[in-house]
């Protein structure tokens, strides 16, 4: 039996159509099998289309819109790829004000591929070290951010992986991280109110 170490915690997934399948699939098992609660997230209600590489994979269930929800239900985000995905989800001005949520009141963020375009879109990786899909690292530059080639990195409660073969490092990662619970962030919007 698998260590039950998020028992209790309740895990938003934000994803759209275009989601990399295994990307979804595969974290979101491993955040199950800790314990965990997973609620998938997306723009419009109903289902997603979930893609393998550049051909259909299976559709997935909503479980709420963007409209519907704020990052204090959940206890951390995790946000899976996939290059259309991502792109669509920085042009919802409520998906990105979700993610922001997320990072200003300190609550973990896991982000692969090309998900960390959300990331930018938020502009809550200045000053953070991470990685992602190499077509990403001068959008992360451009924003503040140090890009390395590497497996897993986490800075301050956001974990980051570059592709599918990194799912397993990711995941154990992501778990740990989300298991620690909030972080102190240095960013100096940290912890202030997003409300207008």
């Amino acid at each position: 039996m698998a260590e039950q170490s998020l028992q209790g915690k309740t895990i938003a997934i934000l994803a759209s159509e275009g989601v990399e399948q295994v990307e979804l699939t595969e974290p979101r098992k491993a955040l199950e099998q800790a314990g965990a609660t997973t609620e998938l997230i997306s723009i419009e209600q109903g289902e997603i289309q979930a893609m393998n590489h550049i051909d259909k994979g299976d559709t997935f269930p909503v479980d709420r819109t963007v409209g519907e929800v704020n990052a204090e239900s959940y206890d951390a985000l995790m946000l899976p790829g996939g290059a259309v995905n991502p792109d669509n989800l920085r042009q919802s001005e409520q998906a990105v004000r979700f993610v922001r949520e997320f990072y200003d009141t300190g609550k973990p963020i896991a982000a692969i591929c090309h998900a960390p375009w959300l990331l930018v879109e938020a502009d809550v990786v200045r000053d953070l070290t991470i990685t992602s899909w190499p077509s990403l690292q001068t959008d992360v530059r451009n924003a503040g951010g140090t890009w390395v080639d590497q497996e897993v990195v986490t800075d301050q409660g956001v974990v980051t992986s570059r592709k599918p073969d990194d799912i397993p490092a990711f995941s154990k990662k992501m778990i740990e991280e989300f298991g620690e619970g909030r972080h102190q962030r240095s960013q100096s919007l940290a912890g202030q109110s997003t409300a207008g």
